[in-house]
């Protein structure tokens, strides 16, 4: 059996693709804005070392939102349960403005209720990469609950746990 021939390198579509046969978890990751908290859906989540606790997000430079993340000193990640996919569609369009009553506080960082585990942050560094930011984040408080988690595989929501 011989091999495929490769993609050509300028196929952004094909690379899309290829991308997306990675399953990732989704998460929304919330902040604080002059004008009230924000919400932004990412896959882009990772552990980046465990002392000291630190973790990283990818942020498009064409997002709209942007701007606000990118000037965010502090924010949490929430890890979206299986069942909050309605959420994750949410934050990944249109509306991302979040009010006060949608939100419980960690310290005076806003999360959303019910996720699968949140991590409370601050920044500690930012770095451009691409058409993207990286924010790494110190995690100064976090917590977890049981049951399966929301997933993203080839532009489509699914979900991998005990209760899938």
């Amino acid at each position: 059996m011989s091999e495929p021939a490769a993609t050509p390198p300028d196929d952004a579509k094909a690379y899309r693709h290829a991308l997306g046969a990675f399953a990732t978890g989704v998460c929304v990751v919330t902040a604080d804005t002059p004008s009230g908290p924000v919400g932004i859906t990412v896959n882009s989540f990772t552990s980046v070392s465990l002392n000291p606790r630190l973790v990283l997000w990818c942020l498009d430079d064409g997002s709209e939102r942007a701007p606000l993340f990118a000037a965010a000193n502090r924010f949490v990640i929430q890890v979206l349960a299986a069942e909050q996919r309605d959420l994750a569609a949410r934050f990944a369009k249109g509306h991302w403005a979040l009010g006060e009553a949608e939100v419980r506080r960690v310290g005076d960082m806003p999360r959303l209720p019910a996720s699968l585990a949140w991590f409370a942050c601050e920044t500690e560094r930012q770095a451009q990469a691409g058409d993207h930011l990286i924010i790494i984040g110190r995690v100064v408080d976090f917590d977890v609950d049981d049951g399966a988690a929301l997933t993203f595989h080839r532009g489509h929501f699914g979900a991998i746990g005990s209760h899938a």
